[in-house]
């Protein structure tokens, strides 16, 4: 599967956002003619690629690069107008370079390095399946009043979850969207919460509604699965509970199908126009756009990559849904003046670069408005995998640790939820963290129902509990090396952001 990093926020991190804004907003369009006909490459001599076109909004200008684009060898796969970006699909290997000369186009860029075939997820390891006989055992020793298997979610103690679901579980008009690998809406314990009208695979860069569409390509893709129970599972004596049970959860696929699991941009914006056109209130991007785990805004494809997302997800937070992300699992300091990305681009073959991320940008969550969410374990300190930053996250929520081990019959610090073919199991990451935080505020949107992104990000940081930077070295692996610094104070920090999320908090 695939990856994740972290991002700057606009209430924490002004000049990151606002360098963000000046290489976006202002993205010249060049005024040169396009190309003449006689001297557009129309031969489909290059691999074939997937791109992004953003434009001016305005229909004579979308018309007209439409026609460029097909002078120029493209084929138009999806075009969302509302936004200026258009999918599309070339074998002309210089399509890119003459769209960027042509009248009204701000950027254009390939989404990918490899040719199209027949991005990724931030969980660290293989899921653990818990195995019949081990569900009938904890199924037997579980307390009156819980689920079966809900004294091993450790988690939902964590953050007050089991008693926020007496008081206010979330309402029927929430609904999140888990924009990932797909989810298996057949499992009895998402069944209930699932909202299939909300739902479809953007894996083309266009919307599928056909029924199903949405599921796991195989039980491999079982990361959406996992993250879609960790929200919503229903508190229906069945399995587990999520931190929201009252909610509903919608599942908008992204993932490549394939052994790959790639999120490419196109998916992604697609992914998150759906929501915001489907009346999707939060989303949960537990994963960063492949193929680049930073985009860099010197090299022109990665800059339409920011440019096609940002436009998608700020699309989506003016329609009202809020954006919610994992900020990785490198335990980098996303607040350092330099790192070392060695793992891009993954769809083709790496090369080790050192880049800034103050202007190489983790896409989705270094974008503007995005909530950045780091992970604990169940001793509430950060997890000896996440990464980190002052100024970058915003909140934290349980991914679990295998290092910190907590009191429960199974002894596993990972987080427990559900799996594809009625399976549950193990997983530890920022990706398990995301969704705790996506649940919290979709509590916070069943007790606010007229809140606006903006301010349910507000009153995410005004509930977390923040235990501030631990007082010696942090050793999150117990090697006696100092694995990480925590730079701030007891209010905001780079561990923690404004703290660990409260489930019980944020309904009373």
């Amino acid at each position: 599967m695939a990856h994740l990093r972290s991002r700057r926020r606009l209430a924490l991190a002004v000049p990151v956002v606002l360098s963000l804004t000046a290489s976006l907003g202002f993205l010249p369009s060049v005024a040169s003619a396009a190309p003449a006909a006689d001297t557009v490459a129309r031969a489909a001599d290059g691999p074939n690629l997937a791109y992004v076109v953003n434009t001016r909004t305005d229909d004579r200008t979308i018309a007209s690069v439409r026609r460029e684009i097909a002078r120029n060898g493209g084929t138009v796969v999806a075009g969302y107008d509302r936004i200026g970006v258009i999918v599309v699909h070339s074998a002309n290997p210089d399509f890119a370079a003459r769209m960027r000369a042509v009248r009204g186009v701000d950027s254009a860029g390939a989404t990918r390095t490899a040719p199209l075939s027949a991005a990724g997820t931030t969980d660290e390891g293989a899921a653990q399946v818990l195995s019949r006989a081990e569900q009938a055992r904890l199924a037997a020793g579980a307390t009156a009043g819980e689920e079966p298997l809900e004294a091993d979610q450790w988690d939902l103690r964590a953050i007050g979850a089991d008693r926020a679901a007496k008081v206010n579980p979330g309402s029927r008009n929430v609904t999140v969207g888990v924009i990932d690998t797909g989810v298996d809406d057949t499992h009895p314990d998402i069944a209930p919460n699932f909202s299939a009208s909300q739902s479809a695979s953007c894996v083309s860069g266009k919307a599928d509604t056909t029924y199903g569409a949405w599921r796991p390509a195989d039980a491999d893709h079982y990361h959406g699965t996992h993250v879609a129970g960790e929200i919503a599972a229903a508190r229906n004596g069945i399995g587990v509970a999520g931190v929201a049970p009252g909610v509903k959860v919608a599942s908008i696929t992204v993932a490549q199908p394939d052994e790959t699991s790639l999120f490419y941009p196109e998916s992604v914006v697609c992914a998150f126009v759906f929501a915001a056109d489907h009346g999707i209130e939060i989303t949960n991007n537990s994963y960063y756009v492949d193929p680049w785990l930073y985009n860099c805004m010197d090299d022109p494809d990665q800059r339409a990559i920011v440019d096609a997302v940002n436009r998608a997800q700020l699309y989506a937070q003016r329609k009202g849904t809020l954006n919610v992300a994992s900020a990785g699992n490198s335990n980098d300091d996303l607040d350092a003046d330099a790192l070392v990305d060695d793992s891009s681009p993954d769809d083709s073959t790496a090369q080790t670069r050192t880049i800034d991320p103050h202007e190489c940008f983790d896409v989705p969550t270094q974008l503007p408005g995005v909530v950045t969410v780091s992970a604990v374990g169940v001793k509430g300190t950060k997890s000896y995998y996440s990464s980190y930053g002052q100024g970058v996250v915003d909140v934290a929520g349980p991914g679990g640790d295998k290092y910190q081990i907590p009191d429960t019959p199974s002894k596993n610090g990972r987080v427990l939820s559900t799996l594809p073919n009625n399976q549950y199991g193990f997983l530890q990451g920022t990706s398990m963290a995301s969704p705790h935080v996506a649940a919290v505020a979709a509590l916070l949107k069943s007790a606010h129902p007229h809140a606006t992104p903006a301010q349910l990000r507000a009153l995410l940081k005004a509930q977390a509990d923040n235990p501030g930077c631990p007082a010696g070295p942090y050793d999150g692996d117990g090697d006696g090396v100092v694995d990480a610094t925590c730079a701030g104070g007891k209010r905001v920090n780079g561990f923690y952001g404004f703290g660990v999320v409260d489930a019980l908090r944020a309904v009373e």
